[in-house]
């Protein structure tokens, strides 16, 4: 039996599909109707997407990390940061000493008398509410609310080149043992009812930094299941990982494995399109 080659002609039509705004399963299901093994078609379809995300970042269109040049460290205004590990697809960056131990230890004390049980979006709101998929506790800091968060913002903002006034507050996390946050996507689904008001107030998501404020005794990871990736929560460590569009062809489902023993604290900035109101 031949196997099917991927040809110029095939990329090119699902470059015109996805533009056009359909869904990549509509794209793979109409693939494989026409004849296309799903492997193949699967294939094809990643290769397409990365190379629309990646021109996406090279054009700005997305908050990103410059990492050209296979650069190790990254000298940013006020501190210097190693690259730990980077992906392509999902796009994702591992950074080794974004905050200081002293940084870290200030948004634990900061937080921590202003816990409550963390909530999840709903779609079919735009309001929130305590989901069992996620059972850690949690605060959010306005922004530019202390000194800090200011520092640490501003920090952000040079990392990726996207505007302070584009990100929501800094988010603070606990998750005590077994405490988890089951694979979610962080892009907000335009389908569902809620999403008008949610998208109201600063457009889409467009990228995730979780930054590490301890490390747990055990457990603690940040999943990418897509891609069996795990990351060590390490503390003054981060993470960033970039979506493009609300679309699981990303890869960028992710979650938080159980905490086995200790306690794991993150802080996590969300990076909208527009400014967050």
């Amino acid at each position: 039996m031949t196997a099917q080659a991927i040809t110029p002609e095939l990329r090119a039509w699902i470059q015109e599909q996805l533009e056009a705004g359909c869904r990549t399963e509509d794209v793979l299901q109409s693939m494989q109707a026409s004849g296309w093994e799903r492997a193949v078609a699967l294939s094809a379809l990643h290769s397409v997407l990365a190379s629309l995300d990646t021109a996406a970042q090279s054009e700005d269109g997305l908050p990103r990390i410059a990492l050209e040049g296979a650069v190790n460290r990254l000298v940013l205004p006020d501190r210097t940061v190693d690259v730990l590990l980077s992906m392509t697809l999902p796009r994702v960056v591992v950074l080794g000493g974004f905050l200081s131990d002293e940084e870290c230890d200030g948004l634990v004390a900061l937080a921590a008398s202003r816990l409550a049980r963390s909530e999840t979006v709903v779609g079919d709101t735009g309001g929130s509410e305590v989901n069992s998929a996620r059972t850690s506790e949690g605060m959010f800091f306005e922004r530019g609310e202390t000194e800090l968060c200011e520092r640490i913002e501003a920090r952000i903002a040079a990392l990726v080149g996207w505007p302070v006034s584009h990100g929501e507050g800094l988010q603070v996390l606990r998750y005590q043992p077994g405490a988890q946050y089951l694979p979610h996507h962080d892009y907000f689904d335009p389908s569902q009812p809620g999403a008008t008001s949610i998208l109201a107030r600063g457009g889409q998501r467009l990228a995730t930094l979780v930054m590490y404020l301890n490390t747990p005794e055990a457990g603690g990871a940040t999943t990418f299941p897509d891609v069996g990736l795990e990351v060590a929560p390490i503390k003054g460590n981060a993470v960033f990982f970039s979506y493009p569009r609300p679309d699981a062809a990303t890869r960028t489902l992710h979650g938080g494995a159980p905490v086995q023993a200790g306690e794991k604290w993150v802080a996590t900035k969300w990076l909208r399109q527009r400014e967050f109101r």
